[in-house]
């Protein structure tokens, strides 16, 4: 057995609790691909700092980051690759990484695919997801849409290195496929703000769809959906905590510099810190969609991407804190209460949520299907 496959051995039999492999057919789709053909080269973080240094094959620890359980960032501001660095290290946010694998193979054990299943995609990214999806499917029933040119392409040719060859497509994810194929299953690698009509109509009633709910506010939740019938679906958020970098075409518009500009103060009958939280981030994100969240602690900053409109926290010497809000929308008063409502719930992670969507819109519920709830930005 080579080092590598020693590796990969290694790294699968770690996986333990909810990232246990259970099915023989993805056990053995972990253990037969290789992941160094999906990441030939990848960024770490620079410790102490926003910096990330990068890695080529050969390395030393190359290898051993590869077979570990971690996500490697391969591009950085939609367009710089490891290849591109030339002065040591290089700043940026991530836009296309090789997800942890015990995520991956976790999120293909939840969406629940057979044998013979026909499943769409969405984010080729490196193209590892998409191996083990086909190694255990087929080439013929896994389509996988790219967004990016240079990403796809790269995928296309590890995918084929590796003996694979699914169905590519370069395009918007968020359309579905072109053609408009009927698929039993759906599954996405990047985050969306709701939930792209096209995949409604192009998985079958009776199938499935895995998809992490993100936002401007950095709230996530992971949601395993039936389709109902055409435009509709039911279903509840999964345990534990799973993030993923957004949808391109659902990230946040360009904005210039934030200036905290007067406004109107009152007490917050809240903890900020509350939103925070994994769950609280995600509640808050809930009640105002269009905001992007900063800040930290009890000093929190939000602002409205879509109005201009503002809020932010500060503690006062006697423990409390103040809001100072501005603009046609009171986000922190919008926050305050969806916060109090979860609270009032129990606080329930989001296990304890669920979503409903007609063609007249998507609503996140908690509880049950006629318990509080907010709607989605679609």
């Amino acid at each position: 057995m080579s080092t590598s496959e020693q590796l990969r051995a290694a790294m699968v039999d770690a996986f333990t609790g909810e990232d246990a492999i259970t099915d023989p057919a993805w056990d053995s789709a972990a253990r037969s691909v290789p992941r160094e053909l999906f990441t030939g080269s990848f960024f770490l973080p620079v410790s102490g700092g926003s910096a990330y240094r990068p890695v080529f094959k050969g390395d030393p620890g190359w290898l051993e980051h590869v077979y570990s359980n971690e996500t490697l960032v391969t591009q950085l501001d939609g367009h710089t690759r490891p290849e591109d660095v030339t002065d040591g290290t290089a700043t940026g946010a991530p836009t296309s990484s090789s997800t942890l694998p015990s995520l991956v193979l976790r999120m293909w054990h939840q969406l629940d695919t057979e044998a013979g299943h026909r499943v769409l995609e969405i984010g080729t990214g490196t193209g590892y997801s998409t191996a083990l999806g086909t190694h255990r499917l087929g080439d013929g029933n896994l389509t996988s849409i790219e967004y990016d040119p240079r990403v796809g392409e790269a995928a296309a040719a590890a995918l084929k290195a590796a003996g694979h060859s699914p169905r590519l497509i370069i395009g918007d994810g968020l359309l579905g496929d072109p053609d408009g194929e009927p698929y039993d299953r759906l599954i996405a690698t990047c985050a969306v703000r709701y939930v792209p009509p096209p995949w409604l109509h192009q998985v079958k009633p009776g199938g499935r769809i895995l998809v992490t709910l993100s936002g401007w506010s950095f709230g996530f939740g992971l949601a395993l959906l039936d389709v109902t019938g055409p435009g509709e679906a039911t279903g509840r958020f999964l345990p534990g905590y799973t993030s993923f970098m957004i949808a391109r075409p659902h990230d946040r518009p360009p904005r210039q510099s934030l200036s905290l500009l007067p406004g109107d103060e009152r007490p917050t009958r809240i903890d900020p810190e509350t939103i925070s939280t994994w769950t609280g981030s995600w509640v808050a994100q809930l009640a105002a969609p269009s905001a992007e969240r900063m800040g930290a602690g009890a000093h929190q900053i939000l602002s409205d991407v879509a109005t201009g409109s503002q809020a932010r926290t500060a503690p006062t010497p006697d423990g409390g804190w103040t809001v100072v809000q501005r603009g046609p929308l009171r986000l922190w008063d919008q926050v305050e209460i969806a916060v109090e409502t979860w609270q009032d719930a129990g606080e329930p992670h989001q296990e304890g949520f669920g979503i409903t969507i007609s063609p007249s819109g998507q609503r996140v519920w908690i509880s049950h299907e006629n318990g509080p709830g907010w709607n989605l930005p679609i």
